[in-house]
């Protein structure tokens, strides 16, 4: 299987299209687990880089599938399209994980330092590094973008999003504004487990005295 390296890509598409956006959505849960959701484009200047694009790991569905496909994912849909109307190669991945730090393995995403630990009085912190998407073409970097979408389970304490409603926040850069990479982290404080109403404890003890009587007046 041909692996997959998105800053290696990353240059050879800027060199073609000088224009690449990427999008992150990623919903975590108390314990670490969660779902993620990328989606990348990009437009092409002629029918020879609409064949390379093709060519293209990071645009190829097999390829993304396998890539994205381990022990600890479960991979929901893959999709990759061309827009023939505003010449635009899009490529769609969402997925399960089971265990947010081991994102870091997967190749794809190798150079991003993801992190889920416990912090102090009960609250728990996420980070991801967002690595430098230098080029060298001399390519006009405000021509692409990168955004970051995360929806954190609890009351958000700390954080240095771009962007807050509520549980969701934003994170969006240029290559310049990512300049030799980016920590975005948040810390919060867990919401609380639904309890269990006060009326099922009755309705139960209720049914459990019926039977008991039953059984008595059986014996």
């Amino acid at each position: 299987m041909k692996k997959i390296n998105f800053l290696l890509l990353t240059v050879i598409v800027i060199s073609c299209t000088s224009c690449l956006h990427y999008e992150q959505i990623t919903s975590l849960k108390i314990d670490g687990t969660g779902k993620m959701f990328i989606h990348y484009w990009t437009s092409w200047k002629s029918d020879k880089d609409s064949v390379i694009f093709k060519d293209l790991g990071m645009f190829n569905p097999d390829s993304l599938y396998k890539e994205f496909d381990t022990s600890f994912t479960e991979i929901n849909f893959v999709e990759v399209y061309k827009d023939e109307e505003d010449s635009t190669f899009h490529a769609k991945i969402e997925f399960t994980f089971d265990n947010f730090d081991s994102l870091k393995y997967i190749s794809a995403l190798n150079y991003c330092e993801f992190s889920f630990r416990d912090g102090a009085d009960n609250t728990k912190i996420f980070s991801q590094f967002i690595p430098s998407f230098a080029t060298g073409f001399g390519i006009g970097k405000q021509k692409y973008s990168i955004t970051y979408t995360y929806y954190i389970p609890g009351d958000i304490l700390e954080h240095n999003a771009m962007e807050r409603d509520n549980n969701k926040l934003v994170w969006q850069y240029t290559h310049d504004e990512i300049g030799r990479g980016q920590y975005i982290y948040a810390s919060f404080k867990p919401f609380k487990l639904k309890e269990t109403p006060v009326w099922i404890y009755i309705i139960a003890s209720m049914i459990l005295l019926v039977v008991v009587v039953y059984l008595f007046k059986k014996k």
